[in-house]
Protein backbone atom coordinates (compact mmCIF):
# COMPACT_ATOMS: atom_id res chain seq x y z
CA UNK A 1 0.00 0.00 0.00
CA UNK A 2 0.72 3.41 -0.34
CA UNK A 3 0.33 6.86 1.11
CA UNK A 4 -1.98 7.88 -1.97
CA UNK A 5 -3.65 4.59 -1.56
CA UNK A 6 -4.00 5.16 2.31
CA UNK A 7 -5.32 8.44 1.89
CA UNK A 8 -7.52 7.43 -0.84
CA UNK A 9 -9.08 4.73 1.23
CA UNK A 10 -10.35 7.05 3.74
CA UNK A 11 -13.91 9.03 3.53
CA UNK A 12 -14.12 12.86 3.93
CA UNK A 13 -13.58 14.69 6.10
CA UNK A 14 -11.05 12.49 7.45
CA UNK A 15 -9.41 12.17 4.52
CA UNK A 16 -8.76 16.04 3.96
CA UNK A 17 -7.42 16.60 7.73
CA UNK A 18 -4.99 13.04 7.17
CA UNK A 19 -3.85 14.50 3.54
CA UNK A 20 -3.08 18.06 5.37
CA UNK A 21 -1.27 16.71 7.69
CA UNK A 22 1.02 14.58 5.21
CA UNK A 23 1.73 17.98 3.88
CA UNK A 24 2.38 19.74 7.12
CA UNK A 25 5.06 16.51 7.65
CA UNK A 26 6.52 17.04 3.74
CA UNK A 27 7.07 20.69 4.79
CA UNK A 28 8.39 20.75 8.38
CA UNK A 29 10.73 17.44 7.53
CA UNK A 30 11.25 17.18 3.99
CA UNK A 31 14.78 15.13 4.80
CA UNK A 32 12.27 12.24 6.45
CA UNK A 33 11.65 10.12 3.28
CA UNK A 34 7.72 8.75 2.87
CA UNK A 35 7.64 5.27 3.92
CA UNK A 36 4.59 2.66 5.01
CA UNK A 37 5.77 0.56 7.97
CA UNK A 38 2.67 -1.32 10.14
CA UNK A 39 0.30 -0.62 7.54
CA UNK A 40 0.24 3.26 8.01
CA UNK A 41 2.08 6.32 6.20
CA UNK A 42 5.62 6.65 7.81
CA UNK A 43 8.46 9.16 7.21
CA UNK A 44 11.70 8.50 7.73
CA UNK A 45 13.26 5.06 8.72
CA UNK A 46 15.16 3.73 11.20
CA UNK A 47 16.73 0.60 12.69
CA UNK A 48 16.03 -0.27 16.65
CA UNK A 49 17.96 -2.57 18.93
CA UNK A 50 17.06 -2.52 22.32
CA UNK A 51 18.86 -3.77 25.64
CA UNK A 52 16.58 -7.07 25.38
CA UNK A 53 17.70 -7.84 22.29
CA UNK A 54 14.75 -7.00 20.32
CA UNK A 55 15.35 -5.14 17.25
CA UNK A 56 13.62 -4.08 13.86
CA UNK A 57 12.73 -1.32 11.60
CA UNK A 58 10.29 1.44 12.03
CA UNK A 59 9.35 4.73 11.19
CA UNK A 60 10.58 8.27 12.58
CA UNK A 61 7.17 9.82 12.59
CA UNK A 62 4.16 8.09 11.58
CA UNK A 63 0.12 9.28 10.85
CA UNK A 64 -2.68 6.88 11.34
CA UNK A 65 -6.45 7.51 11.00
CA UNK A 66 -8.12 5.94 13.86
CA UNK A 67 -12.14 5.37 14.83
CA UNK A 68 -12.24 8.70 16.73
CA UNK A 69 -8.70 10.68 16.30
CA UNK A 70 -6.02 11.01 13.94
CA UNK A 71 -2.82 10.09 15.63
CA UNK A 72 0.42 11.26 14.70
CA UNK A 73 3.71 8.96 16.24
CA UNK A 74 6.96 10.73 16.86
CA UNK A 75 9.71 7.95 18.37
CA UNK A 76 12.33 10.40 19.01
CA UNK A 77 13.67 11.15 22.60
CA UNK A 78 16.04 14.12 24.42
CA UNK A 79 17.59 12.34 27.15
CA UNK A 80 14.68 9.90 28.73
CA UNK A 81 11.72 11.25 27.35
CA UNK A 82 9.78 11.03 24.01
CA UNK A 83 9.72 14.55 21.99
CA UNK A 84 5.56 14.59 22.24
CA UNK A 85 5.79 14.80 26.01
CA UNK A 86 8.39 17.81 25.71
CA UNK A 87 5.63 19.71 23.59
CA UNK A 88 2.27 18.13 25.16
CA UNK A 89 2.01 21.73 27.46
CA UNK A 90 1.88 23.82 24.10
CA UNK A 91 0.01 21.15 22.24
CA UNK A 92 -3.74 21.73 24.00
CA UNK A 93 -6.67 20.27 22.41
CA UNK A 94 -4.48 16.86 21.87
CA UNK A 95 -4.20 14.39 24.09
CA UNK A 96 -0.15 13.08 24.17
CA UNK A 97 1.01 10.01 25.66
CA UNK A 98 4.58 9.22 25.80
CA UNK A 99 5.28 9.18 21.44
CA UNK A 100 1.50 9.43 20.64
CA UNK A 101 -0.13 13.22 19.73
CA UNK A 102 -4.32 12.44 19.37
CA UNK A 103 -6.53 14.41 18.21
CA UNK A 104 -10.11 14.66 16.25
CA UNK A 105 -9.19 17.50 13.62
CA UNK A 106 -6.47 19.42 12.83
CA UNK A 107 -8.09 22.20 13.95
CA UNK A 108 -7.74 21.51 17.08
CA UNK A 109 -4.40 21.82 17.81
CA UNK A 110 -1.80 24.75 17.03
CA UNK A 111 -0.18 23.48 13.91
CA UNK A 112 3.19 26.03 14.46
CA UNK A 113 3.64 24.05 17.48
CA UNK A 114 3.09 20.20 15.55
CA UNK A 115 5.50 21.99 13.01
CA UNK A 116 8.21 22.47 15.63
CA UNK A 117 7.66 19.08 16.60
CA UNK A 118 7.90 17.88 13.46
CA UNK A 119 10.93 19.84 12.65
CA UNK A 120 12.86 18.63 15.76
CA UNK A 121 11.95 14.40 15.11
CA UNK A 122 13.86 15.19 12.06
CA UNK A 123 17.17 16.16 13.97
CA UNK A 124 16.55 14.25 16.56
CA UNK A 125 17.31 10.44 17.34
CA UNK A 126 14.48 7.94 17.56
CA UNK A 127 14.26 5.68 20.86
CA UNK A 128 17.12 2.47 20.04
CA UNK A 129 18.31 3.59 16.85
CA UNK A 130 21.50 1.91 15.80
Amino acid sequence: MTHEEYFAALAEPRQAEVRALHALIRESAPDLAPTMEFGVPGYGRYHYRYASGREGDAATVSLASRKNSISLYVSCVVGDRYLPELFADRLTGASVGKSCVRFKRLSDVDIGVLGELLRAAAETPAAGAV
